[in-house]
């Protein structure tokens, strides 16, 4: 059965200046002044993470912030798919026009914040968790907006590309060429590995990061006035100058930083954690490495970042009832109860750890970072979009013809397409799922004929979009037997001739996208392995390859579609979890490790090739080879985006604005040399990355 609908939405917000209200005053200082000197104490407040970190990224305060934080503290147990589905949790639509609480308490709002701050027998204890004026904005939505739905996500305030704002920008080639300066610090060193950054009046971020002699050079970009900060500057104190002129080939005043600490430690407050990535986190944490693996392999899958978790101090309690609830249900949105991760013992494992760790009364001690970026990991440019909206969970990227990029979102109906020229994005609208299930798309896909497909992995359908129209086309695909609001339909893939490739119940299986019946079905013969986590196929469709299972396994399989002889093999390691992935040149799959490597089927010798990164307690969702054979990945938990080359065995870790590198899907245009890598981060941004060489 297939349903024909129309919907698109353009999405144009022309959104005023950001005002950040801090206690700290921005320094502003116009370019070419006549003796470089440091800059006043400036915000950090344009630093992603820390908005993230904060519950900011909707607004500063007040209802639209209580949103942010009832998404994160509430929605999963009190929406209703989840009421649905059996949790005894109430409804909190209209919550104050309710007579009492199921406590028996009257409804206002001293009692209300005091069962957010106390919790129940089923809920944790929030009151060490979040500040009395997180509280309070709770409170104020949950007066007026409540609740979260996901039609609805929450306008980005950082977004506002427009056609008055955002004219065309060069694109091929434009690698150098900008404004350039020099980074030193209060001291007279010149600094490497220092990431700066322009925002331009539309929004978009253009970063490039200080060789060995301090030095930056930007693009080509277009005049106007832009705001110059340096990006994550965690070492060092935060930087910020508005209103700088830029014009191409000018040079910048000298960037002075002062340093946070005058040792190599830092001191954990909020602005310091809030620019930790996931695994400085855990290695800056006391633990054994049993725990920390555990840790990693049982929260650390690709749902989110570890922040989500760290920036919580819950007592045993609280911390048995959210692992509970992470390791017993099924897919992100935890709705439906479904298989185990991991066992018993490691569950405890982490709770106790966690209660350890992260409890109302642990202290974090001074703190270390890794490495700046140095040598040939200097030479990239990074440029961040933002999207439309928030809370949108970002998940896979592809490009069509003309030079857009397509983004999925895991937990809205919102296929989104950007213009890279110009920063504008125009979202389009998926028909509404059935009552009682949860819209949202995993694998997105442009096809030859640049027709948008997408999987609707809570709904099981397949989604298929004709951009030129409008069009929607939706089919259902039923793979396998999970129930709805779980896993169903996620990583497939469309063949040439536009069959769908989605391995289910322990066989590799081909359906027709017209109808989504089924055409083929070849039973997996030694591995065992039910569900394959991704499923990817050569250009000419005459190969498949499919992965571990996404609870953990050892596998990869690979089939010949023209005979269906399949190859299955086991890795070495017991857990390498082969998760997404891709075809190299010679064709051999890859895919990213969920245990910590890269994986490669060396197809001639049938054999599983682990590739190790330099950063520890990191964990990969994806890898992708280019058109040289160089293989690409963000590193989950990392904040950095791989570049691995087999022939040299050379590794090249590109450090990001951000300390996020949430890929789940990257899509490489090997149209350009070097080529240009993209992904959407989980936490609503698109990201471009440029080598130089």
């Amino acid at each position: 059965m297939q349903v024909n609908r129309t919907r698109a939405v353009a999405a144009v917000f022309a959104i005023a200046t950001i005002v950040c209200g801090t206690s700290l005053a921005i320094g502003v200082a116009q370019p070419q002044a006549p003796v470089p000197q440091a800059a006043a104490a400036a915000s950090n407040d344009l630093q992603r993470s820390v908005e993230v970190y904060g519950y900011n990224a909707a607004a500063k305060s007040g209802a639209a912030r209580g949103e942010v934080i009832y998404y994160y503290k509430c929605w999963n147990c009190h929406n209703d798919y989840t009421r649905a589905a059996g949790s005894p949790a109430p409804t909190l639509k209209g919550v104050f026009s309710r007579p009492m609480l199921v406590t028996g308490d009257p409804v206002n709002d001293e009692t209300v914040a005091k069962q957010i701050r106390n919790g129940s027998p089923q809920m944790p204890s929030f009151g060490t968790a979040l500040k009395d004026a997180d509280i309070a904005d709770l409170l104020a939505y949950l007066h007026n907006g409540c609740c979260y739905e996901e039609t609805r996500p929450p306008v980005n305030p950082w977004y506002r590309a427009n056609a008055q704002n955002s004219p065309p920008m060069p694109e091929r080639g434009n690698l150098r060429g900008g404004p350039s300066g020099m980074v030193r610090s209060a001291g007279g060193d010149r600094l490497e590995g220092i990431m700066v950054q322009l925002i331009a009046p539309n929004a978009v971020r253009t970063t490039v990061t200080t060789n060995q002699d301090g030095q930056y050079e930007f693009p080509q970009l277009l005049p106007g006035s832009y705001t110059l900060r340096i990006a994550k500057p965690v070492q060092f104190l935060p930087y910020q100058r508005d209103a700088v002129r830029v014009d191409n080939g000018a040079k910048f005043d000298d960037i002075v930083l002062q340093r946070r600490s005058e040792t190599d430690f830092l001191p954990p407050t909020t602005d310091v954690l809030a620019q930790l990535t996931g695994a400085e986190w855990v290695w800056n944490l006391p633990g054994t490495a049993e725990e920390k693996q555990i840790f990693s392999r049982t929260c650390g899958e690709g749902c989110h970042d570890y922040d989500q978790i760290m920036r919580n101090q819950l007592d045993e309690r609280s911390w048995r009832l959210m692992i509970f609830r992470m390791l017993h249900y099924s897919g992100s949105p935890l709705i439906v109860r479904g298989r185990q991760r991991g066992t018993l013992d490691e569950e405890e494992k982490i709770i106790k750890w966690l209660a350890r760790v992260r409890g109302p009364d642990s202290q974090l001690g001074q703190l270390k970072v890794f490495p700046r970026a140095h040598g040939p990991a200097t030479n990239v440019v990074v440029t961040e979009y933002e999207l439309p909206h928030v809370l949108l969970t970002g998940h896979d990227v592809s490009g069509d013809s003309k030079g857009n990029v397509w983004y999925s979102s895991h937990r809205t109906p919102f296929l989104g397409k950007l213009d890279p020229k110009t920063g504008i994005v125009i979202e389009y609208q998926v028909p509404a799922t059935p009552p009682g299930v949860l819209p949202g798309t995993h694998r997105i896909q442009v096809d030859k004929n640049d027709i948008v497909w997408a999987s609707e992995n809570w709904a099981h359908n397949l989604v298929r979009l004709d951009p030129a129209t409008g069009d929607f086309t939706i089919t259902p695909l039923i793979a396998g037997d999970e129930p709805l609001n779980t896993p169903g339909l996620g990583n497939f893939s469309i063949g040439p001739d536009l069959g769908v490739w989605f391995a289910r119940n322990k066989a590799v299986q081909k359906f027709d996208s017209k109808t989504g019946k089924l055409l083929e079905r070849v039973p997996f013969t030694s591995t065992n392995n039910a569900n394959p986590y991704d499923n990817i196929v050569t250009d000419d469709g005459n190969f498949w390859a499919g992965g571990a299972p996404a609870g953990g396994g050892d596998t990869i399989e690979m089939m010949d579609t023209r005979t269906n002889k399949l190859l299955e093999v086991h890795s070495l390691s017991r857990d390498s979890t082969a998760a997404k992935g891709g075809f190299d040149k010679d064709g051999n799959p890859w895919f990213g490790g969920r245990g910590g490597a890269l994986l490669e089927l060396d197809v001639k010798a049938a054999q599983i090739r682990e590739f190790w990164p330099p950063t520890p307690y990191v964990t990969f969702y994806e890898a992708m080879p280019d058109k040289r054979g160089e293989v690409w990945a963000g590193e989950l938990h990392g904040g950095r985006m791989l570049r691995f080359n087999p022939q040299a065995d050379h590794w090249t870790e590109y450090v990001l604005p951000e300390p996020y590198s949430h890929d789940r899907r990257t899509w490489i245009d090997n149209s350009t040399t070097p080529v240009t890598v993209w992904y959407v981060d989980h936490n609503s941004y698109l990201v471009r990355v440029q080598p130089r060489q």
